[in-house]
């Protein structure tokens, strides 16, 4: 099953049911309507307006339909997100609601937010309820200006995005919107003091996510036609970058970055601070220029943008292992000395996502990339948990392109995934991560790819 098997499977949809974020309202200034569904000012109409069985509530997809018609029946028996509500109801949410002085989980917009389609009250038809959890809605956009057309068949895709609909068929728009509660953004943040009450670690690479996710439509050349369609490492390699922006912009936010006389914890690495004091584990890494005993930012995304940035541009890819260094060590100088470095490095990516989106990762980027990411696993990179768990997802996810795209064949295809196998195995626990254990089951990994 490679990055499908089974437990990773469970491990990556707790965090999309219980870990997909008891978000914190920062408040600050709102951006403008019109972006997300939950801030975009149209009525939300309850996923009750979709579920119809001539709409997309049927128990089996149509034939001959260019749309599946049975959207409903996945979202509420397989994905995790129709339960998203419901786990605030379970002891652990309840005991973090109680730890962070909330009346209650299912209650507090703080872990609404998230956990919901928490749209102002103004903004919820008839037929709307916040149990129904992350529904349709809430990535789609509220319904209340596209049903019509969009029942109706008169109006293409561009139509209903016209109207209202979100398009989370756009790898950009769909990352800003999943990194909205999975990481958080300007008026939802997952923060340390709420790690602290009890809520799991945050875990997210797009590509991945979307792919185990139950799939409630179908890319077919139809699909392609009507919406088009980026492949896996394009998806990636988008991912990777709006992870690295937000990042960045909480990192610089007066109200995020800082948490009173400490920084702002949640953008630093775990397992930094978090293991056991028996556990003699630190080894240097060359790629953050750091000591021992130092608590070090979270750069996992960074080490993953890194890799791609050099195979789009060789020169952004130095930069940004130049500007990746120079933040690291701001880090330790004080909190205005890293404000600074980030904000160098927000102006030294300004423009990627959009470069990203628009460079084709043909068959040689592919291989490019998938050595790339071996290569700085094999000088040391993945000493870190968090690291090395990004390398497992975006080698699922390169080398699953690779096989779409013919790059390899089936059997070349199946070897290489039973290794992958191996590194999830490496990534399964964090509190039991070797690093030495994860490199051996890389050179395997290694070892599988075909001699071109």
């Amino acid at each position: 099953m490679g990055r499908f098997r089974a437990w990773r499977v469970d491990a990556v949809v707790r965090a999309l049911a219980v870990a997909s974020g008891v978000a914190l309202c920062t408040g600050g200034a709102a951006l403008a309507a019109g972006d997300k569904p939950q801030y975009a000012g149209d009525v939300h109409l309850g996923v009750a307006s979709c579920s119809g069985s001539t709409c997309h509530g049927a128990v089996e997809a149509w034939e001959d339909s260019s749309v599946l018609q049975s959207e409903y029946i996945t979202w509420q028996r397989q994905d995790k997100h129709a339960t998203a509500y419901q786990v605030l109801l379970n002891d652990r949410s309840q005991r973090i609601a109680r730890n962070l002085g909330l009346e209650s989980a299912h209650t507090a917009d703080l872990c609404l937010d998230c956990h919901g389609d928490n749209v102002a009250a103004d903004k919820r038809g008839k037929q709307f309820q916040i149990a129904d959890g992350v529904g349709c809605e809430a990535c789609h956009g509220g319904a209340i200006r596209y049903l019509g057309i969009h029942i109706s068949g008169i109006a293409g895709h561009q139509e209903n995005v016209d109207a209202g609909m979100y398009p989370t068929d756009d790898p950009v728009a769909r990352a800003e919107l999943c990194i909205s509660c999975h990481f958080g953004e300007t008026r939802k943040f997952v923060t340390h003091r709420i790690m602290g009450a009890g809520h799991p670690r945050m875990s997210f690479e797009l590509d991945t996510f979307t792919a185990i996710m139950p799939a409630h439509f179908q890319v077919d050349a139809d699909y392609r036609e009507r919406k088009g369609a980026a492949n896996g490492v394009q998806t990636w390699a988008i991912g990777q970058a709006i992870a690295i922006r937000e990042t960045l912009v909480a990192m610089v936010d007066p109200e995020r970055g800082r948490d009173g006389i400490f920084p702002e914890l949640v953008l630093f690495d775990c397992q930094a601070c978090h293991h056991p004091m028996s556990n003699i584990r630190w080894e240097p890494r060359a790629g953050t220029g750091l000591g021992p005993g130092i608590v070090r930012l979270n750069d996992a995304n960074l080490v993953m943008l890194r890799i791609i940035a050099g195979e789009v541009d060789e020169e952004l890819g130095s930069s940004l292992r130049q500007h990746t260094l120079a933040l690291h060590d701001a880090s330790t100088q004080g909190h205005e000395a890293m404000v600074a470095a980030a904000g160098e490095l927000q102006a030294l990516l300004g423009g990627v996502v959009e470069r990203l989106a628009a460079h084709n990762f043909e068959a040689g980027a592919m291989q490019a990339l998938l050595h790339g990411v071996i290569a700085e696993g094999m000088s040391g990179e993945y000493v870190d948990y968090a690291a090395a768990e990004q390398a497992t997802m975006a080698l699922g996810s390169i080398l699953n392109a690779m096989r779409v795209a013919g790059v390899v064949d089936e059997g070349q295809y199946n070897a290489m995934n039973e290794a992958l196998n191996g590194l999830y195995d490496a990534v399964a626990k964090d509190e039991e991560y070797r690093p030495p254990a994860y490199v051996e089951a890389l050179r395997a990994f290694e070892a599988t790819i075909p001699k071109s």
